[in-house]
């Protein structure tokens, strides 16, 4: 898989500095986020940056959808997560969607182990729905 490069070199940085064996399935993460972004109209792209020293990437266009952050699991150096806002309704979304096909934690992220694939389309879905939020809610 090609990655898309960096526009932002602190987030390259935080990236580089994730341990193996996390940090290609969070930059195949990653990838996925831009590519359900540039995809999904009405958001005017995505910003890359950092938010609590993780990546985190939200549409340019302001109400549109939350942010999204992604990062290793806290406590865990065999799994990685995709967070989202705890106060939006949208891990109950996803639980709602894909009950048996996601691991969830609490109402903040969707969990995944480092070894497994992740399910593409399910998971572009959420990203899609993160990313217009306040169009849906």
């Amino acid at each position: 898989m090609q990655f898309a490069a960096f526009q932002d070199h602190a987030v390259e940085a935080a990236f580089e500095s994730c341990a193996e064996p996390l940090r290609v399935p969070l930059l195949r993460l990653r990838q996925l986020i831009l590519d359900t972004g540039a995809g999904t109209a009405g958001l005017g792209g995505l910003v890359e940056t950092l938010k609590w020293g993780e990546p985190a990437y939200l549409p340019v266009m302001p109400r549109v959808g939350t942010t999204i952050r992604v990062a290793a699991l806290k406590g865990s150096g065999k799994h990685y997560a995709m967070y989202v806002h705890c106060q939006t309704t949208l891990v109950g979304t996803f639980a709602r969607h894909y009950p048996d096909t996601f691991r969830f934690e609490g109402s903040r992220a969707l969990v995944f182990p480092w070894d497994e694939e992740i399910p593409v389309g399910p998971l572009e879905h959420c990203i899609g729905l993160a990313l217009t939020y306040y169009r849906w809610r």
